[in-house]
């Protein structure tokens, strides 16, 4: 029996269509809540044997081909508000996307919160991995986050209680981020307007951002691993898959970029598996040539196609 809830409720949804790299499975069920009161009871009512799992923005995701069993939680345009509390602080939706924080940032003369417009996605995804660019990430400038446990009951928390290390937090993965304070610096309109329309140009100069793409394959490596491999301590995770023979490797319709090595791109008719097989070349290349284990950036959630 369906939850009796007031969201869209969706059933076979298309996710795969519907991510950064525009293939993969689809959901069991897909519940798009109408606001928080309807979130918690989706939660209140879905049993807890039964597999949950949330989404983001789908952007640093595979869905791989054989879709997400049980029911997906993903938060949409109810989620996604904006607000400027004063001239330090913003509260935003955890379905807001990035930019769009980065941008009502900027509006409001605020300054450190340029970077979330090179991050793809939406808020939620990016503070449950903790991202960054740029020089900043999300640990930087968070406050306060309000979530809801699995039990349906609303939470508060504070950044100690998330753990925040390199693209990393510990929270359960059922909790679900709604929405978060965010801490900048009162600044000059067009001081912050000229940075982040800087980092606007370098992303588009770097990146195949009009590719099918969902950013950056593998987090860095730290220069402890990096040593113990023999290579330079501050070496980037593109500049390990280049020495890997990895810019511009393809398996079956998908590739690593020829802009930028760290990145994979759907040409045109990959599946999921071809863009997971991608990536674990690369990872096996990198651990058989130097002993180094790269560590996956993006998120890889379904079953695989038996």
């Amino acid at each position: 029996m369906k939850p009796n809830v007031r969201g869209e409720l969706i059933e076979g949804a298309p996710l795969g269509a519907q991510s950064w790299f525009r293939c993969g499975g689809s959901a069991d069920l897909l519940f798009k809540p109408a606001d928080i009161d309807d979130l918690s009871e989706f939660l209140k009512q879905w049993p807890v044997k039964k597999p949950l799992t949330i989404l983001g923005g789908l952007a640093n995701t595979i869905i791989r081909d054989g879709g997400i069993r049980g029911a997906c939680v993903q938060l949409g345009k109810a989620f996604a508000d904006v607000q400027v509390l004063d001239e330090h602080y913003i509260q935003a939706g955890c379905g807001a996307l990035n930019g769009n924080v980065a941008a009502s940032a900027v509006k409001a003369g605020i300054g450190g919160l340029e970077f979330l417009s090179g991050i793809p996605g939406s808020l939620g995804g990016a503070l449950r991995m903790n991202a960054g660019a740029y020089g900043s990430e999300m640990k930087d400038v968070l406050i306060g986050v309000n979530g809801i446990n699995r039990s349906g009951m609303p939470i508060r928390i504070v950044p100690e209680d998330l753990k925040m290390s390199y693209r990393h937090t510990e929270l359960p993965e059922e909790l679900i981020f709604v929405s978060a304070i965010l801490k900048g610096v009162a600044e000059d309109y067009d001081t912050v307007k000229a940075r982040i329309t800087e980092i606007k140009k370098q992303r588009n100069d770097t990146q195949p951002i009009k590719e099918s793409t969902g950013g950056s394959t593998f987090a860095n490596p730290n220069a402890k691993d990096l040593k113990r491999a023999g290579l330079p301590e501050d070496l980037r995770a593109w500049q390990v898959v280049e020495k890997v023979g990895g810019r511009g490797l393809t398996i079956g319709g998908a590739q690593m970029s020829e802009k930028h090595c760290n990145f994979m791109i759907n040409t045109g008719e990959a599946t999921a598996s071809d863009l997971e097989n991608l990536g674990n070349e690369i990872a096996n290349r990198a651990k058989h040539e130097f002993g180094l284990d790269l560590h996956w950036e993006i998120k890889r959630i379904g079953d695989d196609i038996s």
